[in-house]
């Protein structure tokens, strides 16, 4: 940002204290790597589902790390003992933020990922265990990790070409109407199945059906949660993308973007209230992590 374009605005920039950022990335890291481990160790949890919950918590931990160094590499660059223009932190750097692209990218990918798998639960339950396997699922989530791999270096080898930022955008909003279409379609189907069951002789039957019609409607509105989550926490920034391209020199878009940094602080808190969103809302999850903090089963503490 230099210095003419903020001399036509009259809105400072918002700066957000290291700290801030500092205490976000200890503490999502935290959480996301005990969501992660809770997942490897509970054999309960080993399901489609709860893999992509945990892709999801492991790009939030690589997130959280990444972003937690790049905020030691300002620190030491602002006293001295690094330089921003040297070879070696340029290349870190590039490094740094390919990994947070990634890191992003892969979170909303795995997103996607659970609605999809909570659209075949709830709409094709018969089917599920032969349309999810887990070989599929093992290779949804090697294609995942491989395209928001190479995705991440891609854009920041190319990030100062304004098509690739146009991409990354559309990529994003194309993105959020397949996901909010999947849910307004799914949501519309459950009311059609929820009057069916509803009309069910009274029985064990139906009582059964409504059982497993309630726990697979509240994965579903679990992950509602996650993302209208990702939603408030991302859109401020794609934002600012937009006002990049369309409106650089403009004082009033100006002042949207001095609140950059608020928005980086906005986007990655995301992976902090994750974590929180699955112990609250997921049972089997929340008494392992319980179980982990309190070691009150010893093959989950050893």
């Amino acid at each position: 940002m230099n210095g003419s374009i903020l001399n036509q605005s009259d809105c400072p920039e918002v700066v957000v204290p290291n700290p801030v950022f500092f205490t976000i990335g200890a503490v999502s890291f935290a959480e996301n790597f005990l969501v992660v481990v809770a997942v490897i160790r509970n054999r309960n949890l080993h399901s489609p589902m709860y893999c992509f919950i945990c892709s999801l918590a492991a790009f939030h931990t690589i997130a959280s790390l990444t972003k937690t160094l790049e905020n030691f590499m300002i620190v030491f660059a602002d006293v001295g003992h690094l330089n921003k223009k040297g070879s070696s932190e340029t290349t870190l750097d590039d490094a740094i933020d390919s990994l947070l692209c990634m890191s992003f990218l892969g979170s909303f990918f795995s997103i996607l990922a659970i609605a999809v798998d909570r659209y075949i639960t709830i709409f094709h339950a018969l089917q599920y265990h032969n349309i999810m396997t887990m070989q599929r699922t093992g290779a949804i989530l090697g294609i995942i990790w491989t395209v928001c791999g190479g995705l991440g270096v891609l854009m920041i080898l190319f990030f100062d070409f304004k098509l690739i930022m146009i991409c990354f955008v559309v990529l994003f909003f194309i993105s959020l109407v397949i996901i909010c279409s999947l849910y307004v379609y799914m949501f519309m189907l459950a009311r059609i199945h929820a009057r069916k069951i509803a009309a069910l002789p009274v029985g064990g039957r139906n009582n059964h059906h409504q059982q497993r019609w309630g726990s697979n409607m509240r994965g579903a509105q679990t992950v509602t949660i996650l993302f209208g989550t990702l939603v408030v926490c991302w859109s401020p920034f794609f934002f600012h993308l937009v006002i990049i391209m369309v409106c650089p020199m403009n004082p009033y878009c100006e002042c949207y973007r001095s609140l950059f940094q608020l928005h980086v602080a906005l986007l990655t808190s995301h992976a902090l209230f994750d974590p929180a969103i699955y112990a609250f809302r997921i049972a089997e999850l929340r008494h392992t992590l319980r179980k982990m903090l309190l070691c009150s089963d010893w093959k989950l503490c050893s």
